[in-house]
C-alpha cells in the first residue's frame, strides 16, 4: 500500500474555494481505481494550511490517477489558489505497529 501525504498552503481568501473544489471531487478520487482512503485536513495553527492524506493500491495505481484527466483538471482549479509551494510525498508501508 502507498500512502500520498499532501500539504498546501493557500491564499487566505482563497481558502473556501477549494473547499469546494474537493468536495465537488472527493467522491470521484475515493472512487478511482486503486484509491482505498481519502481524507483531508486541516492546520488547527493554520487554517489556510491543508493535507490530504490518501491510501493507494499500488504505485501504479497512484500514477494512473496522476496522468488522469480527473487529476488533470481538479489540480488546474486547485493550484492557482496556492500561497506557497505544496510539498506531496509518498511512503510504503513495510511494518505494521503491534
Amino acid at each position: 500500500m502507498i500512502i500520498r501525504i499532501v500539504r498546501m498552503t493557500f491564499h487566505p481568501g482563497k481558502v473556501s474555494d477549494f473547499l469546494t473544489i474537493f468536495n465537488n471531487s472527493k467522491s470521484k478520487i475515493r472512487h478511482f481505481e486503486g484509491c482505498q482512503h481519502l481524507e483531508l485536513w486541516q492546520s488547527t495553527e493554520t487554517p489556510n494550511v491543508f493535507t490530504t492524506y490518501s491510501h493507494w493500491q499500488t504505485a501504479a495505481d497512484l500514477e494512473n490517477y496522476r496522468r488522469s484527466e480527473l487529476f488533470k483538471t481538479t489540480w488546474a482549479k486547485t493550484r492557482v489558489l496556492f500561497a506557497g509551494k505544496p510539498v506531496a510525498f509518498s511512503n510504503e508501508i513495510i511494518t505494521i505497529a503491534d
